[in-house]
């Protein structure tokens, strides 16, 4: 599976943080029935290395799995072995997007300000992760397409049901979703299950569907 081709065509990331491990794989499964094919596991979950394998091993084929929240190149090196293809940072970290692309993996770092996103890019950053845009909106994405147009762009943080198609619309490739698709601080049950595909759906309809619309 080519990872960079099915972030820009499915434009969905999961990020699971801090969830159950025992609840990561049931979760992985409900989120590919509603059409999601790139899942992200925070370092700072419990298990997460665990995790990534897990999901690497269980769902190959069917999604590509990343490892989130990645500080240090160290960090991005064991994810990496033990299944991830792609890497997200909430920062422009160089070391860890050379080893990265030491790996031949895809490397997300994150960036919000035109001189940061522009950094991150030339240092090898096949997307860069915008973050965050809780209180930038759609527009600032828009606006950075103007100088910046070359650059692959991924909000992450306030994105939801009401502006995700927004944001692709004003030119981002993807969105990373958290807590707006995946609420790892409920027990899960066959209800939560039955939301959760719910909302993928909803989210998934709202980029593919919506997409062009005026």
């Amino acid at each position: 599976m080519d990872t960079l081709n099915i972030i820009k065509e499915t434009k969905l990331i999961a990020i699971l943080r801090n969830a159950n491990p025992d609840d990561v794989l049931p979760i992985v499964r409900t989120l590919y029935k509603a059409g999601v094919r790139a899942i992200e596991v925070t370092m700072n979950s419990p298990k997460a290395l665990a995790s990534i394998d897990l999901i690497a091993n269980e769902m190959k084929g069917k999604v590509v799995v990343g490892a989130g929240t990645v500080l240090d190149a160290e960090s991005a090196r064991l994810a990496i072995l033990s299944g991830a293809t792609f890497i997200l940072s909430p920062t422009v970290n160089k070391e860890t997007i050379r080893m990265t692309k030491k790996y031949g993996v895809v490397s997300i770092p994150g960036a919000l300000t035109p001189t940061e996103i522009l950094e991150a890019y030339e240092y090898g950053g096949d997307i860069i992760k915008v973050f965050p845009t809780t209180t930038m909106g759609p527009s600032y994405i828009k606006d950075l397409q103007g100088p910046l147009p070359h650059i692959p762009l991924l909000p992450t943080g306030g994105v939801d049901l009401n502006n995700v198609a927004d944001f692709i619309k004003a030119g981002a490739v993807g969105v990373g979703l958290g807590s707006a698709l995946v609420n790892t601080k409920v027990e899960t049950s066959d209800e939560y299950h039955d939301e959760l595909e719910k909302t993928a759906q909803a989210f998934y309809n709202k980029v593919h569907l919506e997409k062009g619309r005026a």
